[in-house]
């Protein structure tokens, strides 16, 4: 959008030399989605804004209820039950007029989220559930848009800058470096579970924010391929190095193709005998911490090449249970009907501790796939 110099409204943010005029415009320029207005969102869209980033998108399917009240300052008790995009957008419009902001009142979804996430040149992930944090990830990767992400629970927060571009492709990390899988169902709470103190949010949100303001205007050091916690508790604050790897890459769609066939729900649910298709299938043979095995009897056809994989056949599959040593498991048959029933026996015996997948339409899905 258009900069007028020497606005008064940021004159204590350009008599900052770092930053300037020059910085100002920079900021007017750029692009920045939010997805989520809630407690980490909320505080980063109140400082954008007031930075003066020129274009702010607000992704969010969300209502205001009371119980956000305590940690989501934008809003206020005559807001409970109005649309948390809509809501904020009027409330920011109002804060700084003269930038545009762009409410989606909908829910991201492999869809709709690479088509959005392409109209901006900055991602902020303030969500707060693994399928969102692992979808927008994967869909930043693939649309090369620099991802801000931020986390609380409790009294403890994170703040990290992943897929920036800093002159070296390989050096470039993602959360998927940081998290390779998701946690199984129940295995980490989150906010509404654990709890989390009202101002944490404020903090991490702020952090992240300024985050965006130092890559947009080139000041300073950002978190790139850098994960730093804070504890609100003691205010002790440290930082992790994070490194970029192999298999991580292998672990995201190949396309935007193959991304909207991703079903990010299902891979962060409880996976007890549910089934996968072959598009997923393909993706897991490149993840060597799974196991692969093949419930058909001894002699049937067709033999199965191209991965490794054990023979547990279904008429002795109870008693050689114990011959799985891998925490994530695919079973396969020649329909995905006799994997479906090894998958209850393995998720009877073992419950969580092992992520247990079937095979959909069978080894004869893979086979055609070929």
């Amino acid at each position: 959008m258009a900069y007028k110099k020497e606005n008064p409204r940021y004159q204590r943010q350009t008599a900052l030399a770092e930053i300037g005029e020059t910085g100002q415009e920079k900021l007017a320029h750029a692009r920045v989605l939010v997805v989520g207005a809630g407690g980490l969102g909320c505080p980063a869209l109140q400082y954008l804004v007031g930075a003066g980033i020129g274009t702010i998108g607000i992704v969010d399917y969300d209502t205001v209820s009371l119980s956000n009240l305590h940690r989501q300052v934008l809003y206020s008790t005559d807001d409970i039950g109005l649309s948390k995009a809509l809501r904020a957008a009027d409330i920011l419009t109002a804060l700084n007029p003269e930038i545009v902001i762009i409410p989606y009142n909908e829910k991201l979804d492999p869809q709709n989220t690479a088509a959005i996430i392409s109209q901006f040149d900055f991602v902020v992930d303030g969500t707060d559930n693994f399928a969102s944090r692992y979808m927008i990830n994967d869909a930043c990767i693939l649309s090369g848009k620099t991802l801000i992400y931020g986390a609380i629970s409790k009294f403890e927060g994170q703040v990290a800058v992943f897929n920036h571009d800093s002159g070296n492709e390989f050096l470039k990390t993602n959360y998927r470096d940081l998290f390779p899988n998701p946690p199984a169902d129940g295995e980490i709470m989150n906010c509404e579970e654990a709890g989390v103190m009202g101002v944490l949010p404020g903090i991490i949100g702020t952090m992240m924010a300024n985050e965006v303001i130092k890559l947009v205007t080139g000041i300073g050091v950002p978190l790139v391929n850098r994960l730093m916690t804070y504890n609100s508790l003691n205010n002790q604050i440290y930082e992790l190095q994070i490194q970029a790897s192999e298999k991580s890459k292998s672990l995201i769609p190949e396309n935007l193709v193959e991304f909207k066939k991703t079903d990010y729900n299902w891979l962060c649910s409880n996976h007890s005998a549910n089934q996968i298709d072959i598009t997923l299938f393909k993706t897991m043979l490149q993840d060597p911490t799974v196991s692969f095995i093949d419930v058909r009897e001894v002699n049937e056809m067709p033999v199965v090449e191209g991965f490794n994989h054990l023979k547990l056949p279904l008429s002795n599959f109870e008693d050689s249970m114990t011959e799985i040593t891998a925490e994530s498991v695919v079973l396969f048959c020649q329909s995905g009907k006799r994997s479906l029933s090894a998958a209850k026996m393995l998720t009877d015996r073992y419950g969580n501790s092992k992520k247990v997948y079937s095979l959909r339409d069978g080894i004869a899905a893979w086979i055609n796939s070929q």
